[in-house]
């Protein structure tokens, strides 16, 4: 059977009360004394009742006796380092709560805002959202694109690592490696550069007939030396 959580508020019923004192009193003891014999330490229990003339002490006076003596031998700071009362107790357990209602608010608006991006993924306009709520779900988008160009990063580095800088794809088994040639054919540059590194065949050709207007002028057919021994201004992945 589960066992009912109790509220943690005063008891105003008086015989409730001293019932719960007894059972709760005995309790604590028991967990002092494990504590002790488990780990090893020193400590010690004072309960003071207004239902009792002596308060209970653990193990006994003598011990507690000891126990407060070390306690006081102690710096100041150190003995208000983990020093807690119930008021200082009651606002370290408020700001926790404050901490996780602020998560799980958190939490709920990204799930809000999330089935709203899928909403309009379907056709769904954003006319009924307010200032708020287009900020939220800009910023909810922003972080999936962040997160789908992180991962494109990630990717093209991993296929880069893969492939050289001439792309030569290089892979290794068992101490052996396989070298396979690229599929992707070398790029004609034909801009300035290309122009620049022509050959002087080429300029002295084009300097002395600059004045026609193509290559085959005044009945004459310019043939451009091919594959004679020359070096060719096109890229030798074409023409060897």
């Amino acid at each position: 059977m589960t066992r009912k959580k109790v509220k943690l508020a005063f008891i105003t019923n008086d015989s409730a009360r001293k019932a719960t004192f007894k059972k709760r009193k005995k309790g604590l003891m028991k967990k002092v004394s494990e504590l002790s014999t488990l780990c090893g330490i020193d400590a010690c229990a004072i309960i003071y009742s207004p239902y009792e003339t002596q308060p209970d002490v653990w193990p006994n006076t003598v011990g507690a006796q000891r126990v407060l003596a070390q306690f006081k031998r102690m710096p100041e700071m150190e003995q208000n380092k983990k020093m807690v009362n119930q008021e200082s107790f009651i606002k370290q357990r408020i700001t926790k709560a404050n901490e996780q209602l602020k998560k799980q608010h958190k939490e709920n608006r990204e799930k809000e805002m999330t089935e709203v991006m899928y909403q309009c993924l379907t056709g769904r306009g954003l006319n009924n959202l307010g200032m708020a709520d287009l900020h939220d779900l800009g910023c909810l988008i922003d972080q999936h694109l962040k997160r789908i160009y992180k991962k494109i990063e990630a990717m093209k580095k991993s296929a880069n690592s893969q492939v050289g800088p001439l792309g030569v794809k290089c892979t290794s088994e068992a101490g052996r490696s396989e070298v396979h040639e690229h599929e992707q054919k070398p790029v004609v540059d034909m801009g300035v550069d290309a122009t620049q590194n022509r050959p002087q065949w080429f300029t002295d050709w084009a300097n002395k007939n600059e004045h026609m207007t193509g290559f085959g002028g005044d009945d004459q057919v310019v043939m451009l030396p091919f594959g004679d021994g020359h070096n060719a201004m096109w890229s030798s992945g074409f023409f060897p």
